[in-house]
């Protein structure tokens, strides 16, 4: 969360020489910025509530999580000079956490199957 606020409080980032270049590099480093905050942010729920029952429960709280961050993070943009607040970041945001999700969700049910089939051997 400090690496994502010490960037967004940047006035200007680096551009890349083709605009459209530059907003998928931007966009893409949004969605693996807050992918990876969800994935942590999963662990540390999993920590404190390593109920693994309820990790469905806990994925959600991940996501609901890191876009409240997004949101506070779009909020506190707008006060940095050359920034401003974007919506459109903040669901770029959550597309990669909920892409993160769901790649926890797929690795986790291949180590649960790789598991079963060791045991069945």
């Amino acid at each position: 969360m400090a690496a994502i606020f010490i960037c967004s409080a940047q006035p200007d980032l680096p551009h890349a020489p083709e605009p459209l270049l530059d907003l998928l590099l931007k966009k893409a480093g949004h969605a693996t910025a807050y992918g990876i905050l969800a994935w942590l942010k999963l662990r540390l729920l999993l920590h404190y509530f390593g109920d693994r029952r309820a990790l469905a429960l806990l994925r959600f709280a991940s996501v609901a999580l890191t876009i409240a961050y997004a949101l506070s993070d779009e909020y506190h943009q707008r006060f940095v000079p050359g920034r401003n607040g974007n919506l459109a970041d903040v669901g770029v945001d959550a597309l990669g956490a909920c892409c993160a999700m769901l790649l926890n969700g797929w690795l986790t049910a291949r180590r649960r199957t790789s598991r079963l089939l060791s045991f069945v051997r």
